[in-house]
């Protein structure tokens, strides 16, 4: 008696490559996809085929491949924030792939160890990458226990937006509390926030998030340059405090335009700019939340949208509005409401 052949063929070979390569890209992450490129050759050959990429960094990253020197998200952040930085997006890429070989024999890895080569090195494989998303372990910018601060900023070859929301605390308000009375707001910036150190504090968060921006920009060019299929760029992390952001049209200027880049740092320069200032000393926003203390600034390049069109302004009004999600986004509808204050700032 023998068997039927059919018995013995492996029927997922009979999906076809589109429908393989659309779970990939539903899956995303890069160190999930690498563990699948060692499943099968077919798998090896289609994983670098992928358009949808995550680069997810753990908690903990060996610097150098050097297992005795690592970066831990519960130790203190260096005073050089921005070298943690550069060294968490040169070597975090490691992980996924240090034990990788080669399924086609031999001990040729299957993309080649961070600790000898860089992330747009290891990135090289992913050829056909048209929407690429690295988050980060933490923020960049430290802030006292309490505070909260977001951002967002849109680049080309140099800023284009940025937004920046922060307050001194965020809350939820019993249901019983009655602050009415308890914050004195007319609507305007009340003498007290530029004699307490408000306005200093402020400009601290401005200038930190923009260094942030910049400097997390300044890193990618690399990955850009490299990878001419990219049509979106999403650089975030795990706290949600910032996120830079590239769409079509911004990458396809940051390849036609030379990037600026600062005499001082390894981040790109940031133009003199226009801001627009709001403040609120209390927000109560929907489900009992309350955010005390709340700015908002939203920074465009000096000479850019001042013409006052109006499609302009709107897509300028949906960037700002558009900017976060949940309650944050809800404190922004609020804000832009308010008076708002004009400010200048020259390029660093």
């Amino acid at each position: 008696m023998q068997s039927h052949p059919s018995l013995y063929r492996d029927h997922f070979d009979r999906i076809p490559d589109s429908l393989v390569l659309l779970v990939f890209n539903k899956l995303a992450d890069i160190q999930s996809l690498g563990r699948c490129s060692t499943v099968s050759k077919r798998f090896y050959a289609l994983v670098p085929l992928v358009h949808d990429v995550l680069v997810k960094f753990d908690g903990v990253v060996s610097v150098d491949g050097d297992s005795d020197e690592a970066l831990s998200l519960s130790s203190p952040k260096p005073r050089n924030v921005f070298a943690h930085l550069l060294r968490l997006l040169l070597f975090a890429f490691l992980r996924p792939f240090q034990s990788l070989q080669n399924i086609n024999g031999g001990n040729k890895p299957l993309l080649p160890q961070l600790s000898r080569h860089s992330p747009a090195r290891v990135l090289k494989n992913f050829t056909h990458v048209r929407n690429l998303r690295i988050e980060l372990p933490a923020g960049d910018v430290g802030t006292e226990d309490g505070v909260f601060l977001k951002w967002t900023a849109e680049f080309g070859s140099t800023l284009q937006n940025c937004v920046i929301l922060g307050g001194t605390r965020m809350e939820r308000r019993p249901a019983s509390a009655n602050l009415e009375g308890s914050v004195e707001d007319n609507g305007s910036i009340p003498e007290s926030f530029y004699t307490n150190g408000g306005l200093k504090l402020r400009v601290v968060w401005t200038i930190s998030s923009l260094i942030a921006a910049s400097t997390r920009h300044y890193l990618l060019r690399q990955i850009i340059n490299d990878h001419p299929t990219l049509r979106s760029l999403v650089l975030t992390d795990a706290d949600g405090q910032g996120t830079l952001i590239m769409g079509a049209e911004q990458l396809k200027e940051f390849r036609e335009k030379p990037l600026a880049a600062s005499l001082s740092s390894n981040r790109t320069q940031v133009p003199a700019s226009n801001m627009k200032l709001r403040y609120a000393p209390y927000l109560e926003l929907a489900e009992g939340m309350g955010m005390q203390g709340v700015t908002l600034v939203a920074i465009k390049p000096a000479g850019e949208g001042t013409g006052g069109g109006s499609s302009s302004r709107k897509e300028a009004e949906a960037f700002i509005c558009g900017a976060f999600d949940g309650p944050f986004r809800a404190a922004v509808k609020a804000l832009v409401k308010r008076r708002t204050y004009l400010l200048e700032m020259n390029g660093f």
